[in-house]
């Protein structure tokens, strides 16, 4: 059986705690949102895979970042898409280097099918109808949250409560592969 999957970035309880906030004031001004109740987070990509192939992905994973440098991130403004989503952005030292890790790990992680996200964001909403989007506009004009990103995260759906829970975390270790199991 597969399961629906999702590698992401998750920011400190600070943050998250921030975040439900702000989801918590726009339920108040437009009512029930798409991504109301999700953790903020910052999505690398979604896939479904078995429970066995999950544990090479996770291998893989683990590989991967543990060449990654932790880095500072800055969230610093918002944003909207057409679609009726609107986020928080990082600033662009921050969205240069998320995109860098995103980019890595979407190019390198043998997953089939995989959805994957080029531009980072950080959700408060998701599908707002044009009215809404212009009250979250009216609502949020300032953000100021900073995180260092050390680890991502494996998400996995939970279909009863229809949203991703996180499973495991994949700390940055900044070791280069070329260095590691050196002998000196």
């Amino acid at each position: 059986m597969q399961n629906l999957y999702s590698i992401a970035i998750s920011p400190p309880d600070e943050v998250i705690s921030s975040v439900k906030n702000m989801k918590d004031s726009l339920n108040k001004a437009v009512g029930w949102f798409n991504s109301k109740n999700s953790l903020a987070h910052i999505t690398i990509n979604e896939f479904k895979t078995s429970e066995l192939q999950l544990e090479n992905i996770k291998k893989q994973l683990t590989y991967i970042c543990n060449g990654f440098e932790p880095i500072k991130v800055h969230l610093n403004h918002f944003g909207s898409y057409d679609n009726g989503a609107f986020y928080i952005a990082p600033d662009a030292c921050s969205k240069m280097g998320l995109k860098a890790i995103m980019k890595h790990l979407n190019n390198s992680l043998c997953i089939a099918d995989k959805k994957t996200s080029s531009d980072p964001h950080m959700s408060v909403a998701r599908r707002l109808s044009p009215e809404a989007l212009g009250k979250a506009k009216e609502l949020f004009d300032e953000v100021d949250l900073n995180f260092t990103c050390d680890h991502v995260v494996i998400r996995q759906f939970n279909p009863n409560i229809k949203q991703f829970e996180i499973i495991d975390r994949i700390p940055f270790n900044n070791k280069p592969a070329y260095s590691q199991g050196r002998f000196f």
